[in-house]
């Protein structure tokens, strides 16, 4: 009877033993998966925050502005199609809720609230509270007293610099990247330009001197012809694929006759307004006594298209390609 008692005493210890262990290794099992699930949380927010990213965070802008973020900008509103391509590029579409009347890339960009184009429509711009407003320097002057007017509405108002060489670009997108939570993304895709454009240079570094070609760069049509000089992205992208600028001992933005640019004798002539002017070639083919410049004689009059050569972003890459292709076919088609 005795030894009975002990027998269901000790069937009930190792019950409650069994149990007690089962609800141990339970908790463990969900202790772990608490602690995988908090890992998993931090690894999906360290993908979406760059670690360098911290906030707050205060910066300056183009106009030596300091503007302070205390966290990363969720709605964002971009005042110039170049800003606007930047965004896009680095992934930042979602957060993008206003664009000025002339962005036209990438398609998604289109369907954002219009703020206005030359003249900004403040009011419109007030009600997309955004976290910031990004402008640029090419209008920050003109535009000021409207900048001014967001700032006072508390709005972060961040002027990024009018970049004109591959460097200036590589720091907007270094700038814009820090802002906005995506310093990785940025310098990935700096990375991949740099890269390109090594590859780029590398073909053009194969053409004989001899072959080089003098190009004419045309960017406005008749009858106020201008071209480019010195500090901008089209006289170093002629560089980078060993041409020569037909005007390249002049600086910037130079408006021509036609004389002028006769004397010139340019090789290869490049319009960059086809897509807002109907057959460019043929309107300078047919120009009056041009008959003695060489890109007539040989047709070589090509046109690209502007947006790939002057909106200092992602897409110069591109452009130079193009230009590259025009100038030389033989190389690089």
């Amino acid at each position: 009877m005795r030894y009975n008692m002990w027998k269901q005493l000790l069937a009930i210890l190792m019950v409650v033993s069994l149990l007690v262990g089962c609800a141990s290794n339970g908790n463990d099992e969900a202790e772990q998966a608490n602690t995988e699930g908090e890992a998993a949380e931090e690894q999906t927010s360290s993908e979406d925050n760059d670690s360098d990213d911290t906030y707050p965070l205060t910066i300056r802008d183009a106009m030596d502005n300091e503007v302070t973020f205390e966290e990363a900008p969720k709605k964002i509103v971009s005042l110039i199609p170049s800003n606007t391509e930047i965004l896009f590029s680095l992934g930042l579409g979602d957060r993008v809720v206003g664009v000025s009347d002339f962005a036209n890339y990438p398609e998604e960009a289109a369907s954002k609230e219009k703020i206005g184009g030359q003249e900004l429509n403040i009011e419109k711009i007030l009600s997309l509270e955004p976290d910031v407003v990004m402008a640029h320097a090419s209008g920050a002057h003109n535009s000021e007293q409207g900048l001014q007017q967001l700032r006072d509405a508390g709005i972060p108002v961040y002027v990024v610099q009018d970049a004109t060489s591959f460097e200036s670009v590589y720091d907007t997108l270094a700038s814009v990247g820090k802002i906005t939570g995506t310093s990785g993304k940025a310098s990935t895709i700096v990375e991949e330009m740099k890269a390109s454009l090594v590859e780029i240079k590398q073909k053009a570094d194969d053409i004989p001197n001899e072959e080089k070609k003098k190009v004419f760069m045309e960017v406005s049509p008749a009858p106020e012809i201008y071209t480019t000089g010195k500090g901008t992205f089209l006289n170093e992208m002629l560089n980078t694929i060993n041409a020569t600028n037909a005007v390249g001992d002049q600086e910037g933005w130079i408006k021509m006759n036609n004389e002028a640019i006769v004397e010139l004798q340019p090789e290869v002539i490049v319009t960059t307004y086809g897509y807002y002017t109907e057959n460019p070639k043929e309107k300078v083919m047919s120009r009056e006594g041009w008959d003695s410049v060489p890109a007539i004689k040989e047709e070589q009059v090509y046109d690209v298209h502007s947006d790939l050569v002057t909106r200092p972003g992602p897409r110069l890459i591109e452009g130079v390609n193009e230009l590259a292709k025009a100038v030389y076919p033989d190389t690089f088609q």
